[in-house]
């Protein structure tokens, strides 16, 4: 069965806009595990407009399934999960105005840096993935820098997917295949929600975890988060 790792950012965006605490990110994190999320994902930016710093370390203190914590690894970043020694760290190439990732590494122009913050973290003991776009070549390139896994950045497929699934999977499966002939591990996320969650899933081979945040919460408002929860565990069976 593929992991769901729910991406709390959104609770944290909606305690920023009015200040407080509430919504309480921790007891968000105990409670989207307590309703099933088999894993809590945070991508920490540097101008901390959602999940803060200080939040990751709050974190890290209660989360008992996976601790995924993404981002682009600058100085601060980096310091940030040696300290915290998550279970796993994904590398995003986001700009720090970006208002999400929009994109995937260059894995052969960006592979000495990668090599080498992959090297430091895996000497720590954490797991790492690296964000990239489904493209074979760039998947050739993550079987050179040392990463445990890949995260296929799944906005294309999102975007295609209600006019033809088949061919909104078909470079997505292409990656999949390539990536298992690397014996990497595979991960996936962004956009992705209970109308094509399912589909993905069972076609893509190797899928170990999806991680979700936007769509789900928007779900939750309507459904509830531990209904929500729920139904997107069902979309992975």
């Amino acid at each position: 069965m593929t992991k769901l790792s729910v991406n709390i950012n959104k609770i944290a965006t909606l305690r920023n806009a009015r200040g407080g605490d509430r919504p309480n990110v921790v007891q968000a994190a105990k409670d989207c595990e307590r309703f099933g999320a088999e894993g809590i994902t945070v991508h920490p930016r540097p101008d901390e407009r959602h999940i803060r710093y200080r939040d990751v370390y709050d974190l890290k203190e209660v989360v008992t399934t996976e601790f995924n914590i993404e981002g682009n690894p600058t100085p601060d970043f980096l310091k940030l999960v040696k300290d915290v020694r998550p279970a796993q760290v994904t590398l995003v190439p986001d700009a720090p105005d970006a208002i999400t990732s929009n994109a995937g590494w260059d894995t052969l122009t960006h592979k000495d840096f990668l090599t080498d913050v992959i090297g430091e973290l895996k000497e720590l003991g954490i797991r790492t993935s690296i964000f990239v776009d489904p493209d074979v070549r760039m998947i050739e390139g993550a079987s050179l820098v040392g990463t445990d896994r890949v995260e296929l950045y799944t906005e294309a497929y999102a975007k295609g997917y209600p006019t033809s699934p088949e061919e909104a999977i078909r470079p997505y499966l292409v990656a999949a295949r390539r990536a298992q002939d690397f014996g990497i591990g595979l991960n996936a996320g962004h956009d992705l929600d209970l109308d094509n969650l399912k589909y993905l899933k069972d076609t893509l081979p190797g899928l170990l975890e999806v991680s979700i945040g936007h769509a789900l919460i928007c779900d939750a408002l309507y459904f509830g988060l531990e209904n929500t929860i729920q139904l997107y565990l069902r979309q992975l069976k």
